[in-house]
């Protein structure tokens, strides 16, 4: 993230109006008319924030119809943490996290034993920036994806393979005609958009769909990223969803290409 990005982070952040409508954004994604009813502000005040926190990339929005939809995009807050914790805190930060997750989730599945099943959904916008044409981020998307998606199903050193065509595979390759299907693709346009129907980890009677979008602007490529799940849910799939998107996107994959 260069220096002027940060600024524009900050800047966004230092009002508490914007930190509250990011609090909101974190739960569901809200229209600006949704977002304009919880405050005791104009909406033309409303747009005015939302629009100094889709200059600083913590906002972006996607249409539908006349309505316009806020998503939360919290690639810019994972780059800040990235680049001021270190390597040696990390670990340890997210050993606690993860006892302190455990834990809630224990007493979370005690609570949830007593509800009925429902049917949820989730949706998920993040939107990233690389230093490269969108050829060569397309190219990491498809050939190279063993490379960076580490995420895995069985042996670590097993190799990831997307077959880069209309009803192609996306799957983990472990020898000897065994592996694991991650999702098929459903719409394939070189160096502009896939999209793809997969679990991606999660299990049981859910639907799932991601898709990729390549924006190119002059000699950097805006990558969209746009994942929607419904059926029985987990109550943490969401969160971890959110979590390895942010870790898949915008620490492995532009890392990749950038040192390329």
């Amino acid at each position: 993230m260069i220096n002027e990005e940060l600024v524009d982070v900050f800047k966004a952040l230092s009002h508490p109006i914007r930190i509250d409508i990011l609090d909101h954004l974190k739960s569901q994604p809200l229209t600006t008319g949704e977002l304009s009813e919880k405050y005791d502000v104009s909406r033309y005040a409303i747009m005015k924030h939302l629009g100094v926190l889709v200059d600083a990339k913590l906002v972006t929005i996607r249409r539908k119809g006349r309505l316009r939809v806020n998503y939360l995009n919290v690639i810019p807050l994972q780059e800040l943490y990235n680049r001021w914790v270190s390597k040696y805190e990390a670990p340890h930060a997210n050993s606690l996290l993860a006892i302190k997750n455990l834990v809630e989730e224990r007493e979370g599945n005690k609570m949830e034993q007593t509800k009925e099943i429902k049917i949820d959904s989730f949706h998920i916008e993040q939107e990233i920036v690389i230093q490269a044409k969108k050829e060569t981020v397309f190219k990491a998307l498809t050939e190279d994806i063993s490379s960076w998606w580490h995420f895995r199903v069985g042996e670590k050193d097993s190799k990831l393979i997307l077959e880069p065509k209309l009803a192609g595979r996306f799957y983990e390759d472990w020898g000897n005609g065994e592996g694991a299907l991650w999702g098929n693709v459903m719409y394939y346009k070189r160096n502009e958009e896939i999209r793809l129907n997969g679990l991606l980890g999660m299990s049981g009677s859910v639907n799932s769909s991601y898709s990729y979008k390549l924006i190119e602007d002059g000699d950097r490529t805006v990558l969209q990223l746009s994942h929607q799940a419904v059926g029985i849910l987990e109550p943490h799939w969401e969160e971890a969803h959110r979590h390895g998107w942010n870790e898949l996107l915008a620490e492995n994959l532009k890392k990749f290409v950038e040192q390329k």
